[in-house]
């Protein structure tokens, strides 16, 4: 793997490169290409000006062979695939990271709306262009995950929902679709995402439909950032989320929970190692990821949002992945997941 540096300077400027599998729009936090490094799945955003490129299976710097082994993640061959309905697997689901099936089961969010909506989602935009369909059925997805199990070798599977106006907060739905694929495929790890739902019971019915694990996603500990940057989801308080999360560790088990923490909202440095370190101690593992615009989200479109700088990533990055390491709470020992995947994160090279 390459050094934390490196891997944050590519994080936040990205790599010039043409990769066949992409991530556009959706629920965030980045759009990007996925590549593996030293063999290790990373989600790169691609820009023209980058000063990074691939060259001959080679990372360059400004034309410097910097001796790291880099190349593109291959096209799934389930993406060749249709239903017998006529719909794209890949519509479905998409293939994130190294091995990683991804979806998202129903595309569509109560939040979405400009005054509620997370600043940095879009994730209705790959709707209105086609690329995905509004609701996943649980067979379908059940299909598509048999296909890229025995085709490509994924090795895990992860579900997330945009949130409904139920009380599950659209959990149910994830449990129905859990179940569908425990059942095609047994042996695959999965991880589900929500919202945490108003009924505390859910979580036990994740569990029950054969989830390994869940992510519970803030984005923010600090409630002046999370009424900016996520108004809709501010509304639901954070005594609310840290109820769920020990409820979550105590049916999923430490270390496979999990929540996002978003660097570059705003919030002070210090404060979001400490909100990582209290949820470390709860059993919850904070997946540092770096905030980066996204275009077609408020973010951008209306706030000229930027990335944070390199070296606020790194600090937050190294302090947080030393937590980590003092816990025993690595990513790559939760059963699935985007901790476990940790393409998006430079969390890994920091030895998280």
């Amino acid at each position: 793997m390459t050094d934390l540096s490196t891997r944050v300077d590519l994080a936040l400027l990205g790599i010039r490169v043409e990769v066949p599998v992409q991530r556009r729009s959706g629920a965030g936090p980045s759009d990007d290409g996925h590549v593996l490094i030293g063999g290790a799945g990373a989600a790169i955003p691609i820009r023209s000006d980058s000063p990074y490129e691939i060259r001959s299976d080679r990372l360059l710097l400004d034309g410097a062979d910097l001796g790291v082994a880099i190349e593109p993640v291959r096209r799934p061959r389930f993406y060749d695939l249709r239903t017998a309905d006529g719909i794209a697997y890949e519509k479905i689901a998409k293939l994130h990271g190294a091995d990683v099936l991804a979806t998202t089961v129903v595309q569509t969010c109560i939040r979405y709306g400009e005054d509620q909506r997370c600043r940095f989602c879009s994730i209705e935009a790959s709707l209105r262009a086609g690329s995905t369909i509004a609701v996943k059925r649980p067979d379908q997805l059940a299909e598509v995950a048999a296909a890229a199990v025995e085709l490509d070798g994924v090795g895990q599977m992860v579900m997330t929902t945009g949130t409904s106006a139920a009380a599950d907060r659209g959990a149910r739905h994830l449990a129905r679709c859990v179940r569908a694929v425990r059942a095609a495929v047994p042996d695959l790890p999965i991880q589900v995402q929500c919202e945490p739902p108003r009924d505390l019971a859910t979580l036990s019915e994740l569990r029950s439909a054969g989830a390994d694990s869940i992510g519970i996603h803030v984005e923010s500990l600090d409630d002046e950032v999370r009424g900016r940057w996520l108004p809709g989801k501010a509304t639901v308080p954070l005594s609310e989320y840290r109820t769920a999360w020990t409820e979550a560790v105590r049916i999923f088990g430490r270390n496979q929970v999990s929540t996002y923490l978003l660097v570059g909202l705003g919030e002070d440095p210090d404060e979001l190692v400490a909100g990582a370190i209290e949820l470390i101690d709860m059993g919850v593992y904070p997946f540092v990821v770096p905030f980066r615009p996204l275009a077609g989200t408020l973010a951008v479109d209306v706030d000229g949002a930027v990335a944070p700088p390199a070296a606020l990533l790194e600090q937050v990055s190294r302090r947080v992945g030393a937590a980590l390491r003092r816990a025993g709470m690595l990513g790559a020992e939760q059963k699935a997941g985007c901790a476990a995947c940790g393409a998006c994160s430079v969390l890994g090279a920091a030895g998280g």
